[in-house]
């Protein structure tokens, strides 16, 4: 099972990648689970200084802008 981070306070970015990370993982077929994380503190852990950002099984694997679906895809597959 993926696990599935989403890092960012709320902003419509922050929400448009957890709805294009759910999407994409859907299309895949893959089992998944899916976080928001919102907590500056846990962000930081990551390494993470600009949302929002996608963490992928423990991989932080884009930061700062909404990747393309098919960009999705590839990080989760």
């Amino acid at each position: 099972m993926k696990k599935i981070l989403v890092l960012g306070p709320g902003c419509p970015k922050c929400e448009q990648l957890k709805n294009d990370a759910e999407a994409a993982a859907k299309e895949l077929g893959i089992a998944y689970e899916i976080e928001k994380i919102g907590d500056i503190s846990k962000m930081l852990s990551f390494g993470v200084m600009t949302t929002p950002a996608l963490v992928v099984d423990g991989e932080v694997k884009v930061v700062g802008k909404v990747p393309s679906m098919a960009e999705l895809k590839k990080m989760l597959a």
